[in-house]
């Protein structure tokens, strides 16, 4: 895979993402789809989205003991996906658990990447609240080493993190990126952000996109926007 922007699919239910994803003709698109659709439409929307064609990063971020998390990867390993993930601190045994969950009979299998920490979190947010009290950069590089360590495909991180993971765990090792806003856009919720061009020259292999697109006036162009900017 090259690098794609990823479109978050972060609607109420398959109406509304239906609707949106009919806005795009017969293009074929990269679309996360997260808690809030697959809790509301289950399996079944994987199906469909998939059966039209698009990619699908399944974004559930799963995070519990390492057998609990190896038998909900056996499930979703029968969901035709191209990338799925979990919680780097769940630690490695977790992790090295997942990708066997993950890992079908005839030894395929979707991309398997975990989360370092959220693009929503900060410094301070993590030392009052997780009463972590290392740097935030150096919490993200140890957790992707133990990604890497696990035998994972790669992590999700904030953009300003994208090169140094690169740097530690091989530029084969993918970095997966949302907290991506146009250089005009507001940042929502989201303490560490990055433009789509800023994330393309620091060395983001994808990018995940979700209100800038999605509630756009014109989502097709504020998608084509993205593609120009960091795939082109």
């Amino acid at each position: 895979m090259g690098k794609d922007v990823i479109i978050a699919c972060d609607f109420a239910g398959k109406a509304q993402v239906i609707e949106f994803l009919e806005k795009f003709g017969d293009r074929k698109l990269f679309v996360k789809i997260g808690m809030e659709l697959f809790y509301a439409e289950g399996p079944e929307i994987v199906r469909e989205i998939k059966a039209r064609g698009h990619k699908i990063f399944l974004d559930l971020k799963l995070h519990d003991i390492p057998n609990t998390v190896k038998k909900a990867m056996a499930v979703l390993s029968h969901l035709d996906v191209d990338i799925t993930n979990l919680h780097a601190g769940g630690t490695k045994a977790m992790m090295e658990a997942a990708l066997e969950g993950l890992t079908r009979e005839d030894g395929t299998r979707p991309l398997l990447i975990a989360v370092t920490q959220l693009t929503s979190t900060n410094q301070e947010r993590m030392e009052a609240d997780l009463l972590i009290k290392e740097p935030i950069d150096k919490v993200v590089m140890h957790y992707a080493k133990n990604a890497a360590e696990a035998g994972l495909d790669g992590v999700v991180c904030s953009p300003l993190e994208a090169g140094k993971v690169h740097d530690l765990c091989g530029e084969k090792f993918l970095t997966i990126t949302p907290g991506v806003r146009f250089a005009d856009g507001d940042k929502g919720d989201q303490a560490r952000v990055m433009t789509p061009a800023e994330a393309k020259k620091i060395g983001s292999d994808y990018i995940v996109v979700g209100r800038p697109i999605t509630a756009a006036e014109d989502p097709v162009a504020a998608y084509d926007r993205c593609v120009a900017e960091f795939v082109d």
